[in-house]
């Protein structure tokens, strides 16, 4: 609610006292004032800003103001705002807004109705028609771990759903609703500069007796896979369902079974180091003439492709070489498995993808492209396998998030959306409690508009006040069905008018 940029004008004792904030973040969250001393403050703004009290001048245009308010009224006010209301060019009133708050309960008896919203609303503007809207928003899911990837991650998907006509408090929401899914990802950092964060191994083999297996061809290559089948089989039915989505492929080359060889058992730079010292070895002696990709561009693949003329290029394994070149490696076998899904399933082309699968880019910018591939691909793992959209969003989904991707920076706080027919959903909302719910009534047209609101949600959306629990959030109340706990605020708006 606070704005960035802040002025307001204070008059006392005939003095002009500027009263200033510059960025909402750097607002002190522990300073809040008295209900008596910030309507004060809203009267000084109010004059100000009324041509009709030409003693009283702002400096200049005021911006809105919010001021944080203590709660201790009846009301429990924790905001008052006010902001300047114009006609053209000119200055024709302000809208005063009150935001009121208390702590959660699960007791719906306790939430304001549909009729008390109606009365507020209308002892404020004697309006002879009002509308209602109703909003809310489900979590489908959430918290999704891909092990076979390079970035841990977590994504969640919110279903948000606006209406017409509410008719009563936590409604569910009519098929006729517009419905939007939002997507939150937040990918965790796969490669860190400076000192490298190994990450446990999940073989118990060695990451150099496995390399020596995946050269010689022994039966322990084929032991492994089935192990690591098994392990995938048994995970949970969300990972495994992401991970059949992209990684289970049947044409692994050589380079990227040692990928997956070397990322599950490495511990050290040494471990890398050594593990490529066996490959090249192996590659210049000509003991393996391996099967590898066309199109692979790693340093690696390079090496096999010139043994197989007898032109093998000298390679120094010091320095970031070695760590360079499992990067490489990495890359390759995540770009194909993209490709994999993304062309397989016909969401796009590989000329579209061009951009993501440049690989003359420098290694890092080769990464935070990657990056947003997999970011897209966790949203789709979850709208495809888990929600089951038909292809056609799907599809306008994708060239969307690839189209915005060409041209803007990595974001993991990017929210995607993706408008659908809330039939599409309905089956996944419509036996679950929403995490956030609204209603409004509202009067009134353009500039003159005026709202009255309630809002029930799972977290408080003030952060300044503490409150009492009614019950815990996680219990169920009166021994009944587990019911979820609500923070209510009520949000109202009065117009002043200048003419």
């Amino acid at each position: 609610l606070f704005q960035d940029d802040i002025s307001v004008l204070l008059v006392e004792k005939e003095e002009l006292l500027i009263f200033s904030l510059t960025k909402a973040e750097h607002y002190n969250k522990e300073l809040f004032y008295s209900l008596s001393f910030t309507r004060q403050l809203l009267s000084w703004y109010t004059m100000a800003q009324n041509p009709n009290m030409p003693q009283v001048e702002a400096p200049g245009t005021l911006h809105p103001l919010w001021v944080r308010c203590d709660k201790l009224d009846l009301c429990a006010t924790a905001w008052l705002g006010v902001e300047t209301v114009y006609s053209g060019n000119k200055t024709s009133g302000v809208k005063l807004y009150t935001v009121s708050c208390k702590g959660p309960t699960g007791d719906e008896t306790s939430f304001t109705t549909l009729d008390d919203l109606k009365q507020e609303h209308e002892k404020r503007h004697h309006a002879s028609t009002v509308a209602t809207k109703g909003y809310a928003q489900y979590n489908l899911f959430c918290s999704l771990k891909e092990e076979s990837m390079m970035f841990e991650s977590q994504s969640s998907v919110i279903a948000s759903l606006t209406w017409n006509n509410v008719e009563k408090v936590l409604e569910c929401p009519p098929l006729s609703s517009k419905a939007s899914l939002v997507s939150i990802s937040a990918l965790a950092e796969g490669l860190r500069t400076g000192e490298t964060e190994w990450l446990e191994p999940m073989e118990t083999q060695s990451a150099v007796d496995l390399t020596r297996a995946l050269i010689e061809g022994t039966a322990a290559v084929l032991t492994n896979l089935c192990t690591v089948c098994a392990k995938q089989k048994a995970k949970t039915d969300a990972i495994a369902a992401f991970s059949s989505m992209v990684i289970e492929r049947g044409d692994l080359d050589f380079t990227e079974q040692l990928w997956e060889k070397m990322r599950k058992s490495v511990t050290s730079y040494q471990d890398v180091t050594e593990c490529l010292k066996i490959v090249v070895k192996a590659v210049k002696l000509g003991k393996i003439k391996p099967w590898i990709h066309k199109d692979s561009n790693s340093t690696l693949s390079k090496l096999i492709l010139q043994s197989y003329q007898q032109q093998i290029d000298a390679m120094p394994l010091t320095g970031l070489t070695p760590a360079n070149m499992l990067l490489e490696l990495g890359l390759d076998k995540i770009r194909k498995d993209f490709i994999n899904y993304l062309v397989g399933k016909e969401l796009t082309t590989l000329n579209y993808l061009r951009y993501y699968l440049d690989t003359e880019v420098e290694l890092q910018e080769q990464v935070m492209r990657v990056r947003k591939l997999h970011h897209l691909l966790e949203i789709l793992g979850t709208c495809s396998t888990f929600l089951s959209l038909p292809h056609d969003r799907l599809f306008l989904f994708t060239q969307s998030c690839l189209q915005y991707y060409k041209t803007s920076n990595y974001d993991e706080d990017h929210v995607f959306q993706l408008q659908i027919k809330p039939a599409l959903i309905s089956y996944f909302y419509e036996k679950e409690q929403p995490f956030s719910w609204a209603m409004e009534v509202s009067s009134g047209q353009g500039s003159k508009e005026v709202k009255t609101a309630l809002y029930l949600s799972d977290k408080p959306l003030v952060d300044h006040i503490s409150f009492d629990l009614d019950v815990p959030l996680d219990e169920s109340v009166n021994g009944e069905s587990e019911k979820m706990s609500y923070y209510r605020t009520m949000v109202s708006c009065s117009l002043i008018s200048f003419t």
